[in-house]
């Protein structure tokens, strides 16, 4: 065991040096445009960038990735009987009882319960298992080792708003330093060692800011659609078989369930994401809507009638929207329906 944690132990080092590597890079970046270049109308906007950049950037390293809580552990008799049996059929039929108590929609490609061996529990909807920080994550995206930290549930809005002030530092300080590039080449810049830091201070900022272009980019196209990353490369599983639009619920809810409705918070690197991470308001359609061929199926509040043990948080029906339900009230016959219970909405297949 010892040899074991040792290596656990030089893992855990290892895995910070991305993060060392960066705030080497941002302090120099700093000391070299503010202690050699120095130009005070440039440094109001300068450290306005800087502050908004450290302070995203530490809030994603620092937040703990959200797991799920012990509800979607197996009680201790069911865990137990998983364990014992050796049936894989028998093992589903233990999940199956057991996840009548917790609310999922999405299954593993054979239509199983998805369940974390490593974890023992059954996984929510969105949720995996990350093998580096060796836990389960809520609406997981990805790892990202440049902040050393699982990036989810918890701190997606705060990684998205990383990239976005990161990109700014680094194409306001190529932007603003690039008049004296230019002068280091036709020779118009004193001959200084403040010159050495204005070349590479470019040819850094300018580096940097094309590779965070594209991920930004690509990350603004997965909030638009409501994505992870996992999922933009396999696609979640309902009922009804794999559907990469089974979350999304239009461009500006997408938006709204990863910055919060209120806007005046969307810049700020503050906590402000609607839902509880453990249920997601579905849209869950069998063809590609980006192909103009989308069939929706089903809008449900519980689950087969059943009363929705986790009900939707209130931010999460209001992302589903008034406009939604007038929607589906013109295409059905009238009904009684009682407010104070549970609904369960559909909609019948398009032909």
């Amino acid at each position: 065991m010892a040899p074991f944690h040792a290596v656990k132990c030089c893992q855990r080092g290892l895995s910070w040096i991305p993060v060392i590597f960066i705030n080497l890079v941002v302090c120099w970046s700093y000391y070299a445009y503010v202690v050699e270049l120095c130009i005070f109308i440039y440094l109001l906007v300068f450290h306005v960038f800087f502050f908004m950049f450290i302070w995203s950037y530490w809030k994603t390293i620092i937040s703990k990735p959200a797991s799920p809580s012990k509800e979607f552990c197996l009680p201790k008799v069911d865990k137990e009987l998983y364990e014992k049996e050796e049936n894989p059929e028998a093992q589903q039929e233990i999940l199956k009882r057991v996840a009548r108590n917790v609310f999922i929609y999405t299954c593993t490609g054979s239509g199983a319960i998805r369940y974390c061996d490593r974890c023992q529990l059954i996984k929510p909807d969105r949720c995996h298992h990350c093998s580096t920080c060796d836990r389960c994550v809520l609406k997981m995206d990805h790892h990202c080792p440049w902040v050393n930290n699982c990036v989810g549930f918890s701190n997606y809005k705060l990684f998205v708003l990383f990239l976005a002030y990161s990109m700014l530092y680094c194409v306001y300080i190529a932007a603003t330093v690039l008049q004296y590039f230019i002068k280091f080449w036709t020779n118009h810049l004193p001959d200084t060692h403040a010159k050495f830091h204005v070349l590479f201070l470019f040819f850094v900022a300018a580096m940097f800011f094309i590779s965070i272009l594209s991920l930004f980019s690509y990350h603004l196209w997965l909030v638009g659609k409501n994505r992870t990353t996992i999922e933009a490369f396999r696609a979640p599983v309902f009922r009804n078989g794999p559907d990469k639009n089974g979350f999304t619920l239009g461009f500006r809810k997408n938006v709204t369930q990863v910055f919060g409705d209120q806007k005046k918070c969307w810049c700020l690197p503050i906590y402000s994401s609607l839902g509880d991470g453990y249920t997601f308001p579905t849209r869950l359609v069998n063809a590609d809507s980006e192909q103009g061929n989308a069939e929706h199926q089903a809008i449900k509040c519980t689950v087969d009638g059943q009363t929705n043990p986790r009900p939707l948080s209130e931010s999460q029906n209001h992302l589903l929207g008034n406009d939604m339900h007038s929607e589906e009230q013109k295409d059905s016959s009238p009904t009684n329906i009682e407010v104070c219970q549970p609904v369960s909405i559909t909609m019948e297949n398009e032909s």
